[in-house]
């Protein structure tokens, strides 16, 4: 929702059409903050008037933070002034943007931009949706290695306005030609620190100053593999490389927390047993969304169908028992929720990278015994409640002599279904992973609709074993 503090602000210097005003607003603030105060309740037209008061380099800072629904209806009413905006726009920005405009509004925008940009779009447009190289920027900050310090300083401090990030700079070579006569990325020699750049003697070479043991990235790995490494490095950005070590870009940590973010939103929609949706859960689209969570219903609507083939297998068995039925829900809710902690925990740590999948022995003989007590835990409680609350209701059914009966058929039932759900919700990710899929697919509901199915079976196995 638009600020607060602003919002009625600037509305009111645009019924007065108080130019000074705005630019102040755009250029005082934190481009975040006048996103915030722009957002919702204003008309593109408007937003245009407001955030055209500043010059063009805080216009496109501003223009990033704006939701990615504005931003496209922004881009449809003012074309021209997107070729301007685009040029200063983060490069890996402009190019989320533009896969999201309708393509006739692409190709009109892409006239507007000088034949260099247009090249670095179609760049970056190459590479594939999940790859690194999709969520790379080519707006890095770069030396010569022959370059002294001051003269890396000066050079810097003119690259400065038009990079993402210089607190890392990179140290390549001349650029080569390649076969056909196009220049080959410039290769990674190695990297320097702003401050070490700045606390150097004036005349260092670049090349004594870098540090050449690189960790970097590869531009067609999986764009997962990002946050793990920034998590165990700590890095501002990260550079990205082809085959020979030439740069294509850099990874920035600004761009990993999107993806983070993004990652941990789909992996929590596909654990509930939705989507993933994209975009934001108001702006998505209607039947985007009643497919992506119908699905999902319907596919454990059908393995909940299971159930009623083992009801009906035991129908001769419930006739007999039928008051022992006020037990079913109790029993197999300890699965459904032993299943779902253990998927929950397994699938995190999955996406940690604290074990992989070819550890499955060591999860299951862990998870195993962590069944077990929990299920020996479940048990004395089921006593407890078989022994002191069974209602009334119940025990004048009993056949004389079967109260102890009773309490192991319970008893029992909550042990191996507890066990069974425990097993069930770590190994069924592990499998997942196994063959290359994502193992939040084993959603909580899908582990929880399994372990009702098998729960009925050890249910009415374990009446039969102490009442027949």
């Amino acid at each position: 929702m638009p600020h607060p503090l602003f919002s009625p602000e600037v509305r009111m210097m645009l019924a007065e059409e108080n130019a000074p005003g705005l630019r102040e607003f755009c250029e005082s603030l934190h481009p975040a903050t006048v996103a915030e105060a722009l957002d919702d309740d204003f008309t593109p037209e408007q937003l245009w008037e407001v955030i055209s008061q500043a010059e063009i380099r805080t216009q496109a800072a501003v223009f990033e933070y704006l939701p990615p629904a504005t931003q496209v209806e922004m881009a449809e009413k003012a074309r021209p002034q997107m070729g301007q905006l685009l040029t200063k726009m983060s490069h890996d920005d402009r190019v989320d943007l533009l896969k999201r405009l309708p393509g006739r509004v692409t190709e009109s925008v892409m006239r507007l931009v000088d034949e260099a940009d247009r090249k670095d779009i179609a760049t970056l447009f190459s590479y594939g949706e999940n790859t690194v190289g999709s969520i790379m920027t080519t707006d890095y900050a770069w030396l010569p290695a022959t370059a002294t310090a001051a003269e890396a300083v000066d050079q810097l401090r003119a690259q400065a306005p038009d990079k993402e990030t210089i607190y890392y700079v990179y140290v390549v070579d001349d650029a080569a030609r390649r076969g056909d006569g196009s220049l080959a990325p410039r290769r990674l020699l190695g990297v320097i620190s702003l401050r070490d750049l700045i606390l150097a003697p004036r005349h260092a070479l670049v090349r004594d100053l870098m540090e050449t043991d690189l960790v970097t990235l590869r531009y067609d790995q999986d764009k997962e593999a990002v946050a793990q490494l920034f998590a165990r490095y700590d890095f501002i950005a990260a550079p990205v490389v082809d085959d020979s070590f030439g740069l294509l870009g850099i990874v920035t940590h600004d761009d990993v927390l999107d993806l983070v973010q993004r990652e941990a939103t789909e992996d929590l929609q596909r654990q509930a047993g939705v989507g993933p949706i994209e975009g934001a859960y108001l702006e998505a689209g209607f039947w985007q969304v009643w497919w992506s969570r119908g699905k999902w219903l319907a596919i454990l609507f059908i393995l909940q169908m299971g159930t009623i083939n083992v009801m009906a297998h035991f129908e001769n068995d419930l006739e007999r028992v039928t008051f022992l039925m006020v037990f079913v829900p109790l029993c197999l809710s300890v699965g459904g929720n032993a299943g779902s902690q253990a998927a929950t925990l397994v699938i995190r740590a999955l996406a940690l990278g604290e074990f992989r999948a070819r550890d499955w022995l060591r999860v299951f003989r862990r998870e195993i015994l962590m069944a077990a007590a929990l299920a020996a835990g479940l048990g004395a409680l089921s006593v407890v409640r078989t022994s002191f609350f069974t209602p009334e209701s119940v025990l004048v059914k009993l056949p004389p002599g079967f109260f102890w009966n009773l309490n192991a058929a319970i008893t029992g039932a909550v042990m191996g279904i507890c066990l069974c759900g425990a097993v069930i919700g770590a190994m069924l990710p592990l499998g997942i992973k196994a063959l290359g899929r994502d193992p939040a697919l084993m959603s909580t509901p899908l582990i929880a609709t399994l372990s009702d199915v098998l729960g009925i079976i050890i249910f009415f196995n374990c009446v039969r074993l102490f009442f027949f």
